[in-house]
């Protein structure tokens, strides 16, 4: 997207430095890497851990109602309050966490366009005070978005009917990761893809100088020229579900697809489970 861009779902790192400390927005980073946070981060940030806080603790799943409402009243959230999210690995969890706060309803909440990539590519400046806010008694008010979240009953269902998007490396895609040697590096028991899975790796969707994403004309060509159109149903999966929510917010935030979900069990779930079909 543009440098000067400021989207529904997207604000740029020129709308932060200018923006970010007016009333009623929340700053939240999420990183693969967690410790980054206390490096540096955007001045007035909270830190959010995805292994702690965007994951049950005990079954693979997603953080419950329950847990994410804590963590929000814990940082200081209302439902009034706009979030805007970053981390680095191009967004990768902080995508997660955008699609987590979407799936339970709360519905104000933004990427900085490039994370921390862009942000530290711009030379602007970070801290490392820990903000503290006033606790809330926050609640999420309705039922999840079942719409955006696919499992994979429904998956198997729409094998050769919705659009399949497979967004890890060629090399995962084709099983290649999966020889004993790297078999952590998948967690799954078996390597492949999801029949009907086409390819389009995450990364082609951000600009490799600073992780900012492309336009929208060259999104819709990347997607598009693969097969994957707004006119059905598409599903993106990777390996554990973050890589995933990073295209399905391009899909569905970006491109406004009507109809796009993330499968969060995504490889480590469908290449372990009994008689699930798979492709090479």
């Amino acid at each position: 997207m543009s440098s000067s861009t400021t989207t529904r779902a997207l604000v740029s790192t020129e709308w932060v430095a200018e923006h970010g400390k007016d009333k009623g927005l929340l700053i939240i980073e999420v990183d693969v890497d967690p410790s980054a946070y206390d490096k540096g981060h955007i001045e007035g940030a909270v830190g959010w851990n995805w292994r702690k806080h965007l994951q049950d603790q005990v079954n693979r799943d997603i953080a419950s109602k329950e847990a994410l409402a804590n963590l929000l009243g814990q940082s200081g959230v209302t439902p009034d309050t706009n979030i805007l999210l970053y981390g680095d690995n191009n967004n990768w969890f902080a995508a997660y966490a955008y699609w987590a706060l979407k799936y339970y309803g709360h519905d104000k909440v933004q990427l900085i366009d490039g994370g921390r990539v862009k942000w530290e590519k711009e030379g602007r400046e970070y801290s490392t005070d820990v903000p503290s806010y006033q606790q809330t008694d926050y609640q999420f008010h309705g039922s999840p978005k079942e719409d955006i979240r696919a499992y994979r009953n429904h998956v198997e269902s729409k094998l050769g009917k919705a659009g399949l998007v497979d967004v890890r490396s060629p090399k995962e895609y084709s099983g290649e990761l999966l020889a004993p040697e790297n078999l952590s590096q998948e967690g799954a028991q078996r390597g492949g893809h999801i029949p009907t899975a086409v390819s389009i790796p995450w990364g082609t969707a951000v600009n490799p100088e600073d992780g900012s994403f492309k336009s929208v004309e060259e999104l819709k060509a990347i997607y598009g020229d693969k097969g994957i159109t707004s006119n059905k149903e598409v599903i993106a999966y990777c390996r554990i579900g973050e890589r995933s929510a990073h295209t399905w917010f391009v899909l569905k935030e970006l491109l406004n697809y009507p109809d796009v979900r993330n499968y969060d069990g995504s490889w480590t779930e469908w290449g372990s489970s009994i008689k699930a079909p798979i492709e090479k």
